[in-house]
């Protein structure tokens, strides 16, 4: 993979992974905004297997924000996140809450370069791929890139944090 810093790709995820030379691909796609499901969205128009497409969520666990990052096919599975953390519960954060705190919109939520840094925690069905995708900081662009660098440039760790859908 290459690195990738032009402008259509300027975002504050793109500008961190280039600060902290990690390689990543920027991947750019027509975003619908009639889409809700946009993990699914950025699979299904960049032609990938969706199980390495993934998608960032924030919840609040014991009364702290938190990120975790698991399969667009799949759902976060809250009480499997509060483990991982250390703590006893966990729900899912107030959209406007999430938006406010990452400085990025619903469905353009990267796990890289937020506002704020919080704990992180990627599924460990990521360990199996050579490369993820994550969103890039807007709604129709997705990074690729290694997931353990995206461990590393978010100080995050892996746990089995998906459950079915």
């Amino acid at each position: 993979m290459a690195k990738r810093t032009d402008a259509s790709a300027g975002t504050p995820a793109t500008l961190a992974l280039t600060r902290a030379g990690v390689a990543f691909t920027a991947h750019a796609y027509a975003h619908d905004p009639r889409a809700t499901e946009f993990g699914l969205e950025a699979a299904e128009k960049l032609g990938l297997d969706p199980a390495r497409v993934f998608k960032t969520l924030l919840a609040n666990v014991d009364g702290h924000l938190a990120v975790g990052i698991v399969p667009v096919t799949q759902f976060l599975n809250l009480k499997a996140l509060a483990h991982a953390l250390g703590a006893k519960r966990a729900e899912m954060a107030d959209p406007a809450v999430a938006e406010r705190k990452t400085g990025y919109v619903v469905g353009g939520i990267s796990p890289i370069g937020q506002k704020t840094a919080l704990p992180t925690v990627l599924d460990e069905s990521a360990i199996l791929a050579e490369s993820i995708f994550v969103s890039g900081g807007r709604r129709g662009l997705d990074l690729e890139l290694a997931p353990d660098d995206l461990i590393a440039v978010t100080g995050g760790r892996y746990a089995p944090i998906a459950r079915a859908r």
